[in-house]
């Protein structure tokens, strides 16, 4: 694969050419894709793994590569959080119960361009509670993603989002962050979810990376299970995420994982 292509910015974040967005989005296309396939089968009773399986037969239907098998030793071609699981939950013989909300994040590998992206589900019947924490969390994401055009910074996507959120007296997580995209997996920059207006490198045209916040009920704090992958709250509050890729334009943000169906967000057409 060829990881050379753009420039790079004195911060190391790599300048990709108009024309490579055409790649990205074919990626990101699939990943958002497999995301709205997969709506229909959170439901209780089924397991993570079966949902796992699912999305691996996706991508290996589609042709495509899955970016997470393989991954520093991860064998899934998903990563699927539950309830106060806040990242990188393993996909396995855990039953999804009435109630229980699902963030299902997938990334792809199509002509050597990557997909990433994540939502957020519901089995079954939700809580108030929950219905509130994923509505300020896809907002949130999308506060941040109007932040993203040429001249502002990076704290500047932050701190639209972590002002949002706490807006709601919900808690950003700050031990996991946004990052670097297109033809590798991770790259600089770290995006992060909170900041102060004006500091951080400075967005330019062609640059691509994700945007991912995660927003918990309770405190920020998180603690890694001896898996050394699942990331839960430390306090068991709910979590939630959501995920888009984008390019940085002109004149603001292009996003590459757009839902197909309009599905995007589990409890309206977004």
């Amino acid at each position: 694969m060829d990881e050379t292509r753009g420039r790079l910015t004195k911060d190391g974040i790599r300048i990709y050419e108009t024309a490579d967005f055409a790649g990205m989005h074919k990626a990101g296309k699939l990943a958002a894709e497999i995301l709205d396939a997969i709506a229909e089968h959170v439901v209780p009773g089924v397991t993570t793994g079966e949902l796992d399986q699912r999305i691996t037969d996706h991508v290996n239907d589609a042709g495509a590569k899955s970016a997470t098998i393989g991954y520093k030793g991860y064998q899934h071609a998903s990563c699927i959080s539950v309830n106060h699981v806040v990242c990188h939950g393993i996909p396995g013989p855990k039953v999804v119960k009435d109630g229980d909300i699902l963030n299902i994040d997938v990334t792809v590998i199509v002509d050597g361009w990557f997909g990433d992206t994540s939502r957020m589900y519901v089995a079954g019947k939700r809580s108030k509670k929950a219905e509130r924490l994923i509505n300020v969390t896809h907002d949130a994401l999308m506060m941040g993603i109007e932040a993203v055009k040429p001249g502002n910074t990076f704290g500047d996507i932050g701190h639209a989002i972590q002002r949002f959120a706490e807006s709601h007296r919900m808690s950003i997580v700050r031990d996991f962050c946004g990052h670097g995209l297109g033809r590798v997996f991770h790259a600089p920059p770290n995006v992060l979810h909170y900041g102060k207006p004006g500091t951080g490198a400075v967005l330019e045209e062609g640059m691509i990376f994700t945007i991912e916040p995660m927003v918990n009920l309770g405190r920020p704090e998180t603690k890694v299970l001896a898996d050394d992958w699942t990331a839960v709250t430390r306090d068991k509050s709910l979590s939630a995420q959501f995920e888009h890729s984008i390019g940085v334009t002109a004149t603001g943000a292009e996003i590459f994982t757009l839902s197909p169906k309009g599905i995007f967000h589990p409890t309206w057409s977004q």
